[in-house]
């Protein structure tokens, strides 16, 4: 059956079934924020990243979340280019499956692909963007890079610092103090931003423009070279 044929079938189905039809994947760039599902994890460090997906599909008027890919997804409109928003339910440890679903449903390959994720290496309202790259200890990473066997595709890393002597599992997965939030909600605003410009011009240009900002999302920064240095182990995210 040619592809064509399989487009206006999965239409007509999305029509019956009163769904909006699929946008196609040749227009399509994949958004996937990561995080764990449920209210018991709600605004907690790890879950940042659903947060960034949250103030993404708020900026631009997103479509309704559904269910489908073994995620919460959302279609949404930036820079002339059709976005998919995705926040995976499969918990973090199991991201992976429900990332790959999604690009081999729509054949996309990994330069149609940024993952969001909390870094503890970074200090809170702190981003930085990659292009590829390991995943530094961070297991909802890792297993992406499992299930797709590369890890050449662009990830954008939100600070959530680090507490000398706690548990890290147990860090991450509290909510973070006053301070803290301020600084977070600060550094989501200023990774929805970063997101659009890596729509609009690509991950150099995104790297070159958000990783020498400093917390306050003012260009003062260090040098975007010094951002890109390996994260310590003992930093690593569970």
């Amino acid at each position: 059956m040619s592809d064509g044929v399989c487009k206006r079938l999965r239409n007509c189905l999305g029509q019956a079934d009163g769904q909006p039809d699929e946008p196609s994947g040749s227009e399509l760039y994949v958004v996937a924020g990561l995080g764990n599902p449920g209210a018991a994890y709600e605004k907690t460090r790890h879950n940042v990243g659903f947060e960034v997906i949250d103030r993404l599909a708020e900026m631009l008027g997103a479509s309704s979340e559904r269910k489908k890919f073994g995620s919460l997804v959302r279609e949404a409109q930036a820079e002339g280019r059709k976005l998919l928003l995705v926040k995976p339910q499969t918990f973090m440890n199991r991201s992976g499956q429900a990332v790959a679903t999604v690009l081999g449903f729509y054949r996309l390959g990994l330069e149609r692909l940024l993952v969001v994720t909390d870094d503890a290496a970074l200090e809170p309202g702190q981003i930085r963007l990659r292009a590829k790259g390991s995943s530094g200890g961070h297991k909802g990473l890792a297993d992406i890079i499992e299930k797709v066997n590369s890890e050449a595709f662009a990830r954008l890393r939100v600070g959530i610092g680090s507490c000398p002597g706690a548990v890290m599992a147990d860090y991450v997965l509290s909510r973070p103090s006053a301070g803290e939030q301020a600084l977070l909600e600060q550094a989501v605003k200023l990774a929805a931003e970063a997101v659009l410009c890596w729509v609009r011009d690509g991950i150099d240009a995104a790297m070159n423009r958000y990783n020498s900002r400093d917390r306050s999302g003012s260009p003062n920064g260090p040098d975007p070279k010094t951002n890109e240095q390996k994260k310590p182990d003992e930093m690593k995210n569970p």
